[in-house]
């Protein structure tokens, strides 16, 4: 797939695509229609319903890309070039209003992520990536913390909640962690933490495991932010298997993954 064919898909259009969904996150009567598919791990109409209606659209802008979303699972992409979308990143915190919650959609091309887009529509922020091009805030061009030191930044982590058995390990970490910097936040969205990483509101964030589409959009958001994104042992993340995630603003990264 050349990179014609990419850059003939304008960001414009998914970008106003993402935020027309906005009345359905917003929709409290569908928050309300739980299902739990696992250990603190929800669904919600909401859920389904921004999932399919982005899925239609997708296609009908662009009917040669396939589509992996986390409602469908983990399967097997036989392209060059697939969608991975997140339709509602919180969903705990959907169902209990919390209002941070977040679309998450990122396009891969040959296992790079190549166009990120992450929009909480609470705040009506929009953030936007594309690789070699940065990332935006609303259209306005953001930048990683320039924390030279974890003493100097605050640290975002996730919880890994499914698995409450390594509890124990991960608040060792959290712990760890917290020693070193100035204060440790949860906002209990991966795809928020990595936006708000990209934008330097903290130095960094991690979380022991996590789905591609979790991480998808937020990990070129922060690498064109300036940023650097790997898993605990300093590897590339993968776009096809889940794992754990660290993602700073670069000058830390050595100093955080030395506390996982």
């Amino acid at each position: 797939m050349s990179e014609q064919k990419h850059s003939a898909l304008d960001i414009r259009q998914v970008i106003d695509l993402v935020r027309s969904a906005k009345d359905l996150i917003e929709n409290r009567e569908m928050a309300g229609h739980v299902k739990e598919k696992g250990r603190s791990d929800y669904v919600t109409q909401v859920d389904v319903a921004v999932q399919d209606y982005l899925k239609k659209e997708l296609y009908s802008l662009a009917p040669d890309i396939q589509f992996l979303g986390e409602e469908t699972g983990l399967q097997e992409i036989s392209g060059d070039r697939c969608w991975i979308l997140d339709p509602v990143d919180g969903t705990t915190n959907l169902i209990h209003d919390y209002r941070h919650s977040a679309i998450s959609l990122g396009l891969c091309c040959r296992d790079e992520i190549v166009m990120g887009i992450i929009y909480d529509p609470y705040h009506e922020e929009l953030f936007s990536a594309e690789k070699g091009k940065g990332s935006f805030l609303n259209g306005q061009p953001i930048h990683v913390s320039e924390s030279e030191t974890l003493s100097e930044t605050i640290i975002a982590f996730g919880t890994y909640a499914y698995r409450r058995e390594l509890a124990d390990a991960n608040f060792a970490r959290f712990r760890r962690v917290f020693d070193q910097c100035q204060d440790i936040r949860r906002i209990g969205s991966a795809a928020l933490e990595l936006a708000y990483t990209a934008c330097g509101r903290q130095g960094g964030f991690f979380e022991p495991y996590l789905n591609p589409w979790d991480y998808a959009a937020g990990l070129l958001l922060v690498r064109e932010a300036g940023g650097r994104v790997s898993d605990f042992e300093g590897n590339l993340p993968s776009t096809k298997k889940g794992g754990s995630i660290v993602s700073t603003n670069g000058k830390i990264h050595g100093e955080l993954l030395g506390l996982l």
